[in-house]
């Protein structure tokens, strides 16, 4: 290709010029901070012969380089975390903790939680508890209005709390299917419409964690399916209804991810260490588990309104390639 050369800049003993053809084989690594060269056909003033010529030029100086962290702005922020304070819900309470925000856990007191609560008490780190049933909807909503008394604002709602209970299509019945949506699915309604007025005002966010069994189903667990699948329809309906509002709503879908939950449900097959073998067998991305630390670092992302204010309704899986990828892959 033509490069336009300053005839102020440009030397080579056949002359001055302002036009060159760079040719093959040249090495233009001085912007790079090392010595390079670019042969080239020229045309030295007020001729019309053209010449080939290597033309030299001295590294330059490699610029300073500066390490700047990415804000997400949830500083000084309020973010409610259901299910906060055990699994991957304690991992998103620590990194919206490292934001410097203010964290409302919503969840029973069990001794996960309670040690975790104490573990940030010792920090003195800005992390309150609320205990709630979140299948009761009058729990949820003093919660909410605890939140709305204390803080005034909240700027994030992170529905996490639930677990996979088995409730099959044959092995479970109509009752106890109503019954795993009250612990699944409901208070992920419940929290969005009481909290409502604060996310409006703060122009805030919800992320819902979901599950790739809302993608792929997994087989005997009809009523946690449902509650996942519900979530991500509900995810692209409040993305809809309240984009005016400039309330963002995402979904993060875990796959394989050592949890306390997790390891209990591993335990009870007939050898937890071979089936973890076979189970990261089949994740492409270095067949290994997901981190809870990696669906937090997601989930904080989609909450900030800094880096990720115009994303909206969508559904990210941070699996490993767990769901989409070929298993050939492994």
């Amino acid at each position: 290709r033509r490069l336009k050369f300053d005839s102020r800049l440009a030397h080579h003993p056949l002359g001055r010029f302002s036009g060159a053809e760079v040719l093959p084989r040249s090495t233009p690594l001085g912007a790079l901070g090392v010595p390079g060269s670019l042969r080239v056909r020229i045309s030295p003033p007020g001729s019309d012969a053209r010449k080939t010529a290597q033309v030299r030029f001295p590294p330059r100086p490699l610029p300073e380089v500066i390490l700047v962290s990415m804000d997400l702005g949830l500083n000084n922020s309020v973010i409610v975390v259901t299910g906060g304070g055990a699994g991957i819900g304690q991992a998103i309470s620590r990194a919206c903790l490292d934001e410097g925000a203010t964290v409302v856990v919503l969840s029973r007191a069990s001794d996960n939680v309670k040690n975790f609560l104490a573990e940030m008490l010792n920090r003195r780190r800005k992390c309150d508890f609320v205990e709630a049933h979140l299948e009761d909807t009058s729990q949820c909503e003093r919660a909410i209005e605890y939140v709305r008394s204390r803080y005034g604002n909240m700027l994030g709602l992170v529905n996490n709390a639930g677990a996979n209970d088995g409730v099959g299509l044959e092995n479970g019945s109509p009752e106890r299917f109503v019954e795993s949506l009250k612990h699944n699915l409901l208070h992920y309604y419940t929290l969005a419409h009481y909290a409502l007025p604060m996310l409006k005002a703060s122009r805030g966010s919800i992320v819902n964690i979901s599950s790739k069994v809302a993608l792929t189903g997994q087989g005997g667990t009809s009523a946690y399916a449902a509650a996942k699948g519900a979530q991500l329809a509900l995810t692209r309906e409040w993305a809809a209804e309240l984009a005016p509002f400039g309330v963002r709503a995402n979904a993060v879908l875990p796959a394989e991810v050592m949890t306390p939950l997790y390891r209990r449900w591993i335990s009870t097959r007939e050898n937890p260490q071979q089936a973890i073998e076979e189970i990261t067998r089949r994740i492409p991305l270095g067949h290994r588990f997901t981190e809870a630390a990696e669906i937090a670092a997601m989930t904080v992302f989609l909450l900030s309104p800094t880096q990720s204010g115009h994303t909206t309704g969508q559904q990210i899986v941070v699996d490993g390639g767990y769901t989409h990828l070929d298993r050939a892959l492994t």
